[in-house]
């Protein structure tokens, strides 16, 4: 009956410039989509801009052509590397090794590329057939927010509904025998069917391309994505998916990257395919597969059957029809009549809980494998925040241990390489932390013996290699040095020092702690008689970060840190969890117990100082802070008028401006550690990171007298109307 069409889409874990590894994924998920029947495989955004092939590095010298065109492969996580030279080279090499692969013919396959256009780059998309390009379709709604800075590279295509010629370099004109390809705003139309292309953040804005598309009877939608996870946005993306067919029917495709690239964020996949606002097919959201190809066999007369009752002629007088390409090709068959289409399927969204067990993991375990390191170490302090991230990597090693028990062979060979055994083969998550995770409990004379105990249970529970370490000989070293040169012997606040000395004497054990974890991390390998260094983790949260409630360069400056970007609230949600689905009962105890640094005297062998009490609010009020601060966009002004309705019922006027005066004041004063906090898992929208989510000034005028003063006036105000009434 030639209506049924089996289209492919994928996640892929590419790496910024891992030239061979990304072109080895790229043509492995074209193999298993054509093995799957398909005739269509869509990849994730900018896909190819890692890739190159050794065998065509020899081929420096490149032949332009006369147009001023310049077709390139690169992408996200390359950054400022896009400017380069190297980078568009190896980019068109990779192109024309996959225009010959014998992989990619009798498949129409859509790649994700930056194109320079008449000196503009441009990102694109390449739909190729055949060892010929059918048209080349740039982005044109940029993500330019958050953790995305598009237009620092790229300009949008601003020209709707036009197509220009786009002149192909020699070396590709080699292979395709074209001199120039459609590019532009542009469909492609096959024997039977017709296909539009979406990119990423055109999804998400309210002029979305699929819209117009609809209306001109395009019937399949596809779109490639680099869409990094955050707590709590899956159902945002999927609800987008559904409601875009919805609305005037059709196919929609969507591709996803999976993984770290080399930043910060992290991929999280979550491929599918929808038809008139029901998904068919979805892929993991969270994954160690480096490939995942998801397929779906779909009957165009639904499509249309939907759109017979729903659609109506276009009206418009200025109406402008898609510019059509056309190929000699079919996505069916003529005998498909028993061939069984994909039905609805109900999507499974996790917990936050479960998504912080499993997205901060796979990111782990992507920069450990890449890094070229042997493991982890950890200060475990006994803490909420320390034994989140222990957690964390202890969900890593349950992952690493399924997915080898599941027969993922390339899983097992980084896990033998980071150990650097070729015949160990991990079967207990347990048995495996003790290879590639080191945990130390670094105690001081403040230390509790309650703190201590719970380190070492927890460390005993999920199998880390433990260590008990007294940093008091350092810390009196370091004073010692102090008191030579000074005459002068500091003293805390308890023992009737001043607020200074009481402050630098708890830094000072703080960034004790930082160097003594760097040099267990170089060292403690070589003294077991094992190859490799281990690499640091930090444990400080994203309330912490927000407030600047840390030592600059104590043991939370780490090499990565992968809880930086979540809220201690859900942190403890995540313990929990934990707690009741790994059995790691001495969790318990660390949740009851008040969070405290430890770095003031104890009385009577207890603790005497907590977070809270330190920073004059809780941790759940943070939360609410930070959302409004970042999310909500509020000044000092804004955020006072918001929460006396939102903490009405506990809070005064007049205690709610001293809350936010005091945030604000500690945000302000403490703004400069940011920039140099350890690299953070993104995981929270309201994330203060300062490398590239969260642009502001680190010196601040803290007095904020103006707007202290605005609050200030406001509370005068409502006292006077209140005693009125």
């Amino acid at each position: 009956m030639g209506r049924k069409v089996t289209m492919a889409t994928c996640c892929l874990n590419q790496w910024a410039l891992d030239f061979e590894g990304n072109c080895e994924r790229i043509l492995r998920s074209i193999e298993e989509a054509k093995a799957h029947g398909a005739k269509y495989r869509l990849g994730p955004e900018l896909e190819i801009w890692y890739d190159s092939f050794t065998s065509l590095l020899n081929s420096r010298v490149i032949c332009w052509s006369n147009s001023s065109s310049l077709l390139c492969f690169s992408g996200y996580g390359c950054a400022d590397h896009f400017y380069e030279s190297d980078t568009l080279l190896h980019s068109f090499q990779v192109l024309r090794n996959l225009l010959e692969s014998p992989v990619t013919q009798d498949i129409i396959c859509d790649v994700g590329m930056p194109i320079m256009h008449h000196n503009v780059r441009y990102n694109c998309r390449v739909l190729f057939l055949n060892r010929k390009i059918l048209l080349i379709r740039p982005k044109m709604l940029m993500a330019n927010h958050g953790n995305y800075r598009e237009v620092r590279w790229f300009s949008p295509w601003n020209k709707l509904r036009q197509v220009e010629e786009y002149f192909l370099p020699r070396m590709i004109q080699e292979v395709t025998g074209q001199d120039t390809v459609p590019f532009g705003d542009c469909v492609l139309s096959t024997k039977d069917t017709c296909i539009g292309t979406e990119i990423c953040a055109e999804l998400w804005n309210p002029d979305s391309p699929h819209i117009q598309m609809g209306r001109d009877g395009v019937e399949i939608f596809t779109n490639s994505s680099a869409s990094h996870h955050e707590l709590r946005k899956a159902d945002q993306r999927v609800n987008l998916i559904k409601s875009a067919t919805t609305k005037s029917g059709g196919i929609y495709l969507y591709a996803n990257q999976r993984g770290c690239d080399g930043d910060r964020v992290y991929y999280d996949g979550c491929a599918m395919v929808a038809i008139n606002g029901d998904v068919v097919a979805q892929g993991a959201q969270f994954s160690l597969d480096d490939v995942e190809v998801i397929t779906a066999t779909l009957d165009l007369e639904d499509v249309r059957s939907y759109r017979g009752e729903l659609c109506q002629p276009q009206l418009e007088s200025d109406f402008k029809p898609c510019h059509r390409v056309k190929v000699d090709f079919s996505l069916s068959s003529c005998d498909d009549v028993y061939l069984p289409t994909h039905q609805p399927i109900e999507w499974h969204f996790h917990t936050p809980e479960e998504e912080i067990s499993l997205g901060p993991a796979c990111w782990l375990w992507d920069y450990l494998r890449r890094s070229g390191q042997a493991g982890f170490l950890l200060p475990l302090s006994g803490g909420v925040d320390s034994s989140s991230t222990a957690c964390i990597v202890h969900c890593m090693c349950v992952q690493l241990c399924r997915a080898v028990e599941g027969g993922n062979s390339r899983v097992l060979e980084d896990v033998r390489r980071v150990v650097g055994d070729e015949s160990y083969h991990p079967q207990d998550p347990k048995q495996l932390c003790a290879r590639v995770f080191t945990t130390c409990y670094m105690a001081s004379e403040n230390s509790s013996e309650d703190t201590r105990n719970r380190a070492r249970d927890l460390a005993n529970q999920i199998g880390s290699t433990h260590m008990n370490i007294n940093i008091d000989v350092a810390v009196k070293g370091i004073l010692g040095i102090f008191s030579a040169v000074t005459g002068r012997w500091p003293q805390f606040r308890a023992s009737g020092g001043s607020a200074r000395e009481n402050l630098a004497l708890q830094n000072v054990q703080a960034r004790v702690r930082m160097v003594l974890a760097y040099l267990f991390a170089q060292l403690s390998l070589w003294a077991r008689g094992r190859p490799g260094g281990l690499l640091v983790l930090g444990s400080a949260n994203v309330d912490e970060s927000l407030t600047g409630y840390f030592t600059k360069y104590d043991c939370s400056s780490a090499d990565i840190n992968p809880i930086g970007g979540i809220s201690k609230t859900d942190l403890k949600r995540f313990l929990l969890h934990c707690a009741e689905q790994l059995q790691l009962t001495a969790l318990r105890s660390i949740l009851a117990a008040p969070p405290t640094a430890e770095l003031e005297p104890l009385t009577d062998g207890r603790v005497s100082q907590t977070d809270e009490a330190d920073m004059g609010m809780t941790y759940s009020e943070l939360s609410v802070i930070g959302r409004l601060r970042k999310i909500s966009k509020c000044g000092p002004f804004s955020m006072f008028c918001k929460l006396i309705h939102t903490w009405k019922d506990a809070l005064s006027p007049s205690e709610v401006s001293q809350k936010v005066k005091r945030f604000f004041r500690m945000y302000s004063v403490n703004r400069h550690k940011m920039t140099t906090v350890t690299p953070s898992y993104h995981a929270e929208s309201y994330s203060p990171d300062d490398n590239r989510f969260d642009l502001r000034p680190f010196l601040y005028n803290a007095s904020w007298s103006w707007q202290f003063r605005c609050i200030d006036d406001q509370v005068t105000q409502m006292a006077a109307n209140t005693a009125k009434r």
